[in-house]
């Protein structure tokens, strides 16, 4: 048990990715912030450590038939699959979302002034997420593809220009922990991605998108922070 305590967050939701629902239900960060253990998190936001545990391994136990070993892929289909996958995702589902919002509040703006603030988080975060993922694009996912073509081959690896993998990983890190917090504030906003007794049809459908969307992103966000980015550094080490 005490070993247990002592494991991360984003290490149990990398080996088994059901897991993540126990975090969800517990209001657990998973994603941005899975470095911190079970017993951490447990202290901070008074959960019984014994108890959460008990309810991982209940999930643990379980045949798991669906769940993708994520944690198994070699490093380039891993970023193949994030680009492919939920970078895609973010820029079809903006496009929509923005348009969406923009009519809630010429509509419904007057009986519901938290629309107009939503709009602005969301905006401001498809931005901010259209500048980050281009970052990794062109500049962080082709390095880590470098690394793991040259360990295949046994080649010698050039050093990139920003020094060390861990300089990009960091700033993404940070930009992660931005977006997830601008989702926080949007959750709240939303009452939870409930939409009031005289919301349309349109209201219903946007609020479950942004649903949808923050549950996109989470995922998106565990893939690299407690997957990717971990085994990308190690990787350069390897390298050293």
């Amino acid at each position: 048990m005490e070993n247990l305590k002592n494991k991360t967050i984003g290490a149990f939701v990398a080996e088994d990715f059901r897991t993540a629902a126990v975090f969800k239900k517990y209001d657990i960060d998973f994603c941005c912030k899975g470095n911190r253990t079970i017993e951490e998190v447990c202290d901070r936001q008074n959960v019984d450590s014994e108890v959460l545990i008990e309810k991982i391994n209940e999930v643990l136990q379980l045949e798991n038939t669906n769940t993708i070993d994520f944690n198994s892929w070699p490093l380039d289909l891993l970023v193949d699959y994030i680009e492919k996958t939920h970078h895609r995702y973010v820029e079809e589902k903006t496009i929509v979302l923005v348009q969406f919002l923009d009519k809630l509040c010429r509509v419904h703006g007057a009986n519901h002034q938290e629309l107009f603030k939503i709009n602005e988080l969301f905006t401001d975060c498809a931005g901010e997420l259209a500048q980050h993922m281009k970052k990794e694009e062109l500049i962080l996912f082709p390095f880590i593809k470098r690394m793991a073509n040259a360990k295949d081959a046994a080649e010698v690896l050039s050093q990139p220009s920003f020094g060390t993998v861990a300089n990009p990983i960091a700033m993404m890190k940070d930009e992660h922990t931005a977006e997830g917090d601008r989702f926080r504030q949007i959750a709240a906003l939303t009452n939870n991605y409930t939409a009031p007794d005289d919301g349309c049809t349109t209201y219903k459908v946007t609020f479950a998108m942004l649903k949808e969307f923050e549950e996109d992103l989470h995922k998106h966000i565990h893939l690299e922070n407690n997957i990717l980015f971990p085994k990308a550094e190690i990787l350069e080490k390897e390298f050293a």
